[in-house]
């Protein structure tokens, strides 16, 4: 899995859009309310992009829940993805998530603990991840990179 993060409207679509082919990719954005959810039975083609992690959280944030409640129930929703891509060396998960963490922060509470488990999903994803990127202005930051084998 390749995770992407870096600051909104930073160049992070393009820059995807430069690196992997296009014409073999799925594209889904929850900017416009697609399901980042893996849909069962599909013909999935070998890119699959999923954009804006941080409003897929959002969407989930309930002061009711623990914060570990939300997050895992995040990583259940990209673990499908992971085990998609570990079950074929020519599949790619490229995943797009916009950094919040940066500036003043919140006042309610709601959009802290959203901050916060963002943040937390995203540590647990460069975990997983085998490379990990921060683009800014349109230029990457490498931060991880294990190779995969035979690439």
């Amino acid at each position: 899995m390749h995770f992407i993060t870096g600051g909104a409207f930073n160049g992070k679509r393009k820059w995807v859009k430069r690196n992997y082919a296009m014409d073999q990719c799925v594209w889904l954005t929850a900017y416009e309310a697609d399901s980042l959810t893996m849909p069962p039975n599909a013909d999935i083609p070998s890119v699959v992009v999923l954009e804006g992690l941080e409003e897929e959280i959002h969407t989930r944030i309930n002061p009711v829940l623990s914060p570990d409640t939300i997050r895992q129930d995040v990583m259940n929703q990209i673990d499908p993805w992971l085990a998609w891509e570990a079950a074929d060396s020519h599949r790619r998960l490229v995943i797009i998530g916009t950094d919040i963490s940066k500036g003043i922060v919140p006042m309610g509470k709601r959009d802290r603990l959203w901050r916060d488990v963002t943040g937390w999903v995203y540590q647990d994803l460069v975990e997983r991840a085998e490379r990990a990127d921060v683009i800014w202005y349109g230029m990457e930051q490498t931060i991880k990179r294990n190779d995969r084998k035979g690439k």
